[in-house]
């Protein structure tokens, strides 16, 4: 099969892969449609050594199983694969699993390519009204909606559901939509990148370029230093820091400011399998919006999709590529 390849810092080839072979309760997956997330562009710049090359990158799918009873279901892919005799399966918190494996970190490799395979349980049947190119945002949706959920519950009862959200890629963007469906509707993005705030702005979202003001839920979806003061800086007394990212570990948090206001701290990853498939369905009935801030392009220029991220000369919060075009 055709892959993208991650070859090493800032490079990615096109190569021959063999195919998977699915195991126990497995099915194979045709990858009609793969996003790019910011994990993918850690790893393509050799900051992630969690994913060494060469590998195949690549976790936001959605496709078609092939063969079998299910053979032609449309699925979106859930791409961390669990024990289920771990005790935080069991307990519902899949993603804290210390067993937990994710497509696009060894042993598994990701779905830059035409085929993966992946358990029944990882797999959410799409209706047949969803494009393709959509359900393949369920995935870092759902990380978002993991992030919101436990921001809002996090936050005092009495106080304002206001929100600001610094960075507006896909996490970002994808927060400000989970936001509004559990009705906090002000919600502010932060975007210096004079190309992605304008595109935001197109799509109606209320969005500036520096961190101003109070707010008692702030989401960090850039995580690093500057973003952690800048969410320091703005969180209001008694609110909440939902931190999302995973830019770098350097400093910038005040810990001192939110000790003395009692702001809340809470580091957020992944999602559950539950808040995966709630978040599909919140996609699918269109509660999430029509989701059409997306550039598709092949699987071949998937190396000029990296660089050009890198450069950031996509307006787009999400590149999907596309292995059969």
């Amino acid at each position: 099969m055709k892959a993208l390849v991650y070859t090493g810092p800032e490079s990615m080839e096109i190569q021959d892969s063999p195919d998977p072979s699915p195991g126990p309760e497995e099915h194979l997956i045709r990858v009609d449609r793969v996003g790019i997330c910011g994990s993918d562009m850690h790893a393509y710049l050799g900051h992630d050594a969690r994913r060494p090359a060469p590998l195949i990158l690549g976790h936001e799918a959605a496709g078609t199983i092939v063969g079998g009873p299910r053979d032609g279901m449309r699925v979106t892919v859930n791409p961390l694969v669990v024990d289920p005799a771990c005790s935080y399966v069991q307990a519902g918190r899949e993603n804290l699993s210390p067993t937990r494996q994710i497509i696009s970190m060894p042993p598994r490799e990701g779905a830059f390519a035409q085929y993966i395979s992946m358990p029944w349980e990882n797999l959410v049947e799409v209706p047949d009204h969803v494009p393709l190119t959509k359900a393949a945002l369920a995935e870092p949706l759902a990380v978002s909606w993991h992030t919101v959920r436990l921001a809002i519950e996090a936050l005092y009862p009495t106080m304002d559901r206001s929100a600001i959200i610094l960075g507006g890629g896909a996490i970002g963007l994808a927060a400000a939509l989970c936001l509004r469906a559990m009705g906090c509707e002000a919600t502010v993005i932060v975007e210096p990148n004079d190309v992605r705030r304008d595109y935001l702005k197109s799509l109606g979202e209320n969005v500036v370029a520096e961190a101003a003001g109070m707010y008692p839920l702030v989401i960090d979806a850039v995580g690093i230093g500057s973003t952690r003061k800048s969410a320091s800086d703005v969180a209001a007394p008694g609110g909440v820091i939902a931190h999302v990212g995973l830019g770098d570990s350097k400093e910038g948090l005040d810990v001192r400011r939110l000790t003395l206001q009692e702001i809340t701290f809470i580091g957020t990853y992944c999602y559950t399998k539950q808040e995966f498939r709630d978040t599909a369905q919140a996609l699918f009935d269109g509660r999430l919006g029509p989701l059409e801030w997306t550039e598709t392009r092949t699987l071949d220029d998937g190396a000029a999709a990296f660089a050009d991220i890198r450069a950031g000369r996509t307006p787009a919060p999400k590149i999907i590529l596309s292995p059969w075009d």
